[in-house]
């Protein structure tokens, strides 16, 4: 039996069992781990609620022959307080702990970068003090620069020619130039590219400055750039409720 110690955070869980439930976590050493929480799911469980969706925790785990045993947990942050009370948050939450398991595919590979972009944006999705739809297309397209999936925003996807440019196209890799324009590229607002690349890089003044017009046209680039290479669609982000600023 080896033991170890780790902190990650909380994707999702699944009933096993009367009593028991499989945890899947993103942490900070070894990667995707699911494991084992075994009597969690009983009203006596001291620390079942530790295990739940989206809280950072410090868990202790011995490797079994399939799936691991945690055998304790520790609350770092509970980062759910401040999420599920709010839909707008709930649902743009579950789209980035979704996102992070689709996105780390292979279980006990380390993915520090990953985790460092999940726990940040939990952390702004928990503190109140963004937009959620906001931190979702900011994490979203991060996550896919650490992929290799990062739309091109400044130069054109296809031959590398400095912008702006008009057209995007999600098939061709973001920004197209007249030249290597695909047909059916969309044409998106120069504001809605300028938001792209805030987003991408950290430009938070001129994002929340951002029209929710130009919000709502950046979110679906975004996720359809996504979901392109994923090759698949995410069950969240239809339910991502997309509300203007106040």
């Amino acid at each position: 039996m080896s033991l170890y110690r780790d902190t990650g955070v909380v994707l999702r869980v699944q009933k096993l069992g009367e009593a028991d439930r499989i945890v899947t976590l993103l942490t900070r050493k070894h990667g995707k781990v699911r494991a084992v929480a075994k009597g969690v799911r009983r009203t006596r469980s001291r620390w079942g609620a530790r295990l739940e969706p989206f809280n950072h925790v410090d868990v202790q785990c011995y490797t079994g022959r399939s799936l691991d045993v945690i055998t304790q947990a520790q609350t770092v942050d509970a980062f759910g307080a401040g999420i599920v009370g709010d839909y707008p948050r709930y649902t743009a939450g579950c789209a980035i702990l979704e996102t992070a398991d689709r996105l780390v595919a292979e279980e006990g590979e380390p993915t520090m970068r990953v985790y460092l972009l999940l726990v940040g944006a939990i952390r702004a999705m928990a503190g109140r003090d963004r937009d959620p739809s906001l931190v979702l297309d900011a994490f979203l397209l991060r996550a896919m620069s650490h992929a290799g999936w990062a739309p091109a925003i400044t130069e054109c996807a296809k031959c590398a020619e400095p912008g702006p440019h008009r057209a995007f196209s999600v098939a061709g890799g973001g920004a197209v130039c007249e030249v290597c324009r695909p047909p059916g590229s969309a044409l998106p607002s120069p504001e809605t590219f300028s938001l792209l690349d805030a987003l991408l890089h950290g430009d938070w003044d001129l994002a929340d400055a951002a029209a929710p017009a130009v919000r709502r046209d950046t979110s679906g680039l975004v996720a359809a750039h996504l979901q392109w290479h994923l090759e698949r669609q995410l069950r969240s982000l239809p339910l991502v409720e997309r509300r203007a600023p106040l």
